[in-house]
C-alpha cells in the first residue's frame, strides 16, 4: 500500500536547537495514525512541518507521493490535506451552516469566483448539508457557532476540518478539554468521519489512542523511537520509560 504521507529524514532546527531530528516515518492510506510523546517531544512541531505552517530545516515530506516541502499551508491544503489545531478555530459570529460552507466552497472549484450569489450554490450548499448531519450538527444550522457549547464547537472544527474532502486529516488534541461522555462521542465521530480517509492525529488521552489508532508513533525529544501497532506500544518498555509509565499496565 502506497503512503498517503511519507516523512524522510525530517529535520526542523530553531537557532542551534534542534526540535525534529530527522524523522523518517511512512504512513500508509487509510490508516489511522497516532503521535504520542511527552510534553515538548516536538508533535506540535512535527504537524507544523507536515501542513506547511513551518518550513523544514533538512529533509523531505511527501503526500501521496509528491514533494509538498516549501508550500505554502494552502496550497497542500488543496493537494488533499487538512488539518485542524489545538485551540478551537471557528467564526464565532457565523452560523453552522456558514462555517463549514466556507471551507466547502474552494473544493468545488468557486475558489475566488466573488460574483456566485452564495444561497445559489446548491452543490456547495447540499454538501455543507451532508457534513452537518455527519457531525451531529443539522439541528444547530443557523446557530452562531459562538455560542455552541465546546463540544459542539469541536465537533463543528472537525467538520470544517473534512468539508473540503481532504484524503488526509491531521487533528491536534481533538478531545482536549472533554468530559468523559463528550470524548467517547468525539471518538465516534471521529471514527465515522475518517472512514477512508488517513488520520494524523496527536492526543493526550491514551483511552482515546488505543481506541482509534491502528499504529502509534512515539516520539521523544524529537526523535521516533518506536512505530508499531497499540498492542505491541502498550507492552514496549522503552516507551513506558519515556511516556506511558503506569498507564501501559
Amino acid at each position: 500500500m502506497s503512503a498517503a504521507i511519507e516523512l524522510r529524514a525530517v529535520t526542523k532546527s530553531f537557532g542551534n536547537t534542534e526540535i525534529i531530528r530527522g524523522v523518517d516515518l511512512a504512513i500508509p492510506q487509510g490508516e489511522r495514525h497516532a503521535i504520542i510523546g511527552p510534553n515538548g517531544a516536538g508533535k506540535s512541531t512535527l504537524f507544523n512541518l507536515i501542513s506547511g505552517r513551518y518550513p523544514l530545516s533538512r529533509g523531505d515530506i511527501l503526500l501521496n507521493g509528491v514533494s509538498v516541502s516549501g508550500l505554502k499551508p494552502f496550497e497542500i491544503n488543496r493537494k488533499g490535506l487538512s488539518r485542524s489545531f489545538q485551540i478551537t478555530n471557528i467564526f464565532q459570529r457565523m452560523s453552522v451552516f456558514e462555517n463549514v460552507r466556507c471551507a466547502v466552497l474552494w473544493s468545488l472549484g468557486y475558489k475566488y469566483s466573488f460574483w456566485h450569489r452564495l444561497g445559489g450554490l446548491k452543490d456547495a450548499n447540499l454538501q455543507a448539508e451532508a457534513v452537518m448531519e455527519s457531525i451531529g450538527l443539522k439541528a444547530r444550522r443557523d446557530t452562531p457557532a459562538g455560542v455552541l457549547s465546546y463540544a459542539e464547537q469541536r465537533a463543528l472544527e472537525i467538520g470544517i476540518t473534512i468539508a473540503g474532502g481532504a484524503n488526509v486529516i491531521l487533528l491536534d488534541e481533538p478531545t482536549a478539554g472533554m468530559s468523559r461522555t463528550e470524548t467517547a462521542d468525539a471518538v465516534e465521530l471521529i471514527r465515522k468521519v475518517t472512514q477512508g480517509k488517513t488520520l494524523i492525529m496527536v492526543e493526550h488521552d491514551m483511552g482515546v489512542i488505543f481506541d482509534i489508532a491502528d499504529k502509534i508513533s512515539v516520539l521523544v525529544y524529537g526523535e521516533v523511537i518506536a512505530s508499531d501497532i497499540p498492542a505491541n506500544i502498550r507492552g514496549n518498555k522503552a516507551v513506558q520509560e519515556a511516556y506511558l509509565g503506569t498507564e501501559s499496565h
